[in-house]
């Protein structure tokens, strides 16, 4: 019980500080209708509501997952760590679908339904951020599209 009021805590204090930091963001007079800040507060303002829902209504007999599931987690981050970084580069559909790709095989180790959700994930998420909200998305490398 104790063990999850303080990671309920420190979850609020990190997304408080990242909140904090994604009101920082600059953004240009010609920014996406949705703006570079908002989906970092929104994700923020949700960590923190979980966060203190676990301070004030942790479980009574909390189970930490295993080893291995933190090391699953380590893997999620850095995948997304990576997908972070490539998405400038590589633009939007070849770095989402590995990313979906990998994080789709380890929820269900089974590789051409892990390669599928990833493609489909990709060019579905492509097309709702590109044409439904207007994001200013490059689907390839420009080095490809010129």
């Amino acid at each position: 019980m104790a063990s999850d009021r303080i990671f309920g805590a420190v979850v609020t204090l990190v997304a408080l500080a990242y909140v904090a930091s994604a009101t920082q963001i600059q953004s240009s007079f010609m920014a996406d209708p949705v703006g570079p800040r908002t989906f970092p507060i929104l994700v923020g303002c949700v960590a923190a509501l979980c966060g203190i829902i676990l301070v004030f209504k942790p479980d009574p007999d909390p189970e930490w997952p295993t080893l291995a599931t933190f090391g699953s987690l380590g893997l999620a981050v850095v995948v997304l760590v990576g997908y972070a970084y490539a998405l400038k580069p590589l633009g939007f559909i070849v770095p989402t679908a590995i990313t979906a790709a990998i994080l789709s095989y380890q929820i269900e180790p089974r590789a051409s339904r892990a390669v599928l959700a990833g493609i489909g994930l990709s060019i579905g998420l492509f097309i709702i951020f590109k044409f439904a909200l207007g994001l200013g998305l490059v689907p390839f490398p420009k080095s490809l599209t010129g």
